[in-house]
């Protein structure tokens, strides 16, 4: 589907349908949607804690369906940033004076990505950033690339384009224009936020502390701060979901974290493997006191 003909679509008519037809309940319906994903896209249900499609109430619950532990394994390297996702990298790089690169010198920045609050984007201004993108016939749940305790959640309405290769080359400042949420977390690596961005036919974005995040009514930002009540969620531990596929941003700070050499554009990933690392700090040794007069009185006097 061309960028013309998405920027003319009723994206969220669609994506309202789209939610009713995968959340179904007529048997025939749903197996015969979901036998067609899995022959079309050559899904894995071997790795499916349930395998048998007949056990899933909708092709939704399919979608979303939850992986054997052993099948996603946890890098237990040091200092490991760990992928949120199972994807394809679509980029990752430096963020370079607030700009994010999305494809063929296109960017966007992290001030509008971020709902066009300065305060929220300048700890990731000139820090770090990857783009990874969920196919129909990747595993739909996102992680925690390291452990963090929300600080908070915006909500920003916005558009669905499609964000495949096609689309994310075409369309200018595309995943700040989609419909997304913004979570950010206080990490071992300082300021972390990962960035559900919605798509066409994504029914709906939620998070495990607060259950479906994208209602169609909302067409304002919203935000949640969490300051008593705030969760911790620790490295590898599910945070959220995609209701058919999407995307997924994470930004780190300046000087807290790098990626790996080769966790570069078309690289696919799985959940759980290493993509990169935090920076370790040395901690400063106190400065030693010269033998001086003046030390030498400090000592005879008991200080």
């Amino acid at each position: 589907m061309n960028a013309f003909l998405q920027s003319i679509l009723p994206h969220h008519a669609l994506s309202k349908l789209m939610s009713v037809l995968t959340h179904s309940e007529t048997v025939w319906f749903k197996n015969l949607f979901i036998k067609q994903i899995i022959r079309h896209y050559g899904v894995n249900m071997d790795e499916a804690l349930i395998p048998d499609i007949n056990a899933f109430k909708s092709f939704n619950d399919f979608f979303t369906r939850e992986l054997k532990p052993e099948a996603r394994p946890l890098s237990t390297e040091k200092n490991a940033i760990v992928s949120p996702a199972d994807g394809v990298v679509s980029q990752a790089g430096d963020i370079t004076e607030g700009d994010i690169f999305q494809a063929k010198g296109k960017s966007f920045t992290v001030t509008e990505l971020l709902g066009g609050s300065e305060e929220r984007a300048a700890p990731f201004n000139d820090g770090v950033f990857s783009t990874i993108y969920l196919s129909p016939k990747d595993y739909h749940r996102l992680h925690m690339p390291l452990t963090g305790t929300l600080t908070e959640m915006v909500h920003i309405p916005g558009r669905l384009f499609s964000v495949n290769t096609a689309t994310t080359e075409a369309v200018p400042r595309l995943f700040a224009r989609n419909e997304r949420v913004c979570c950010l977390f206080e990490t071992e690596a300082g300021p972390m936020a990962l960035i559900l961005v919605g798509a066409i036919f994504v029914s709906s974005v939620e998070t495990v502390w607060h259950g479906v995040v994208t209602p169609p009514s909302r067409t304002t930002v919203q935000n949640w701060l969490y300051e008593n009540d705030a969760p911790t969620l620790e490295k590898g531990e599910e945070m959220g979901r995609f209701n058919m596929g999407s995307t997924i941003i994470v930004l780190f700070g300046k000087d807290y974290a790098e990626w790996n050499a080769d966790f570069t554009a078309n690289k696919a990933v799985k959940l759980g493997e290493m993509i990169g690392k935090t920076k370790t700090f040395p901690k400063s040794e106190p400065t030693p006191v010269k033998n001086n007069v003046f030390s030498t009185l400090i000592k005879r006097l008991g200080f």
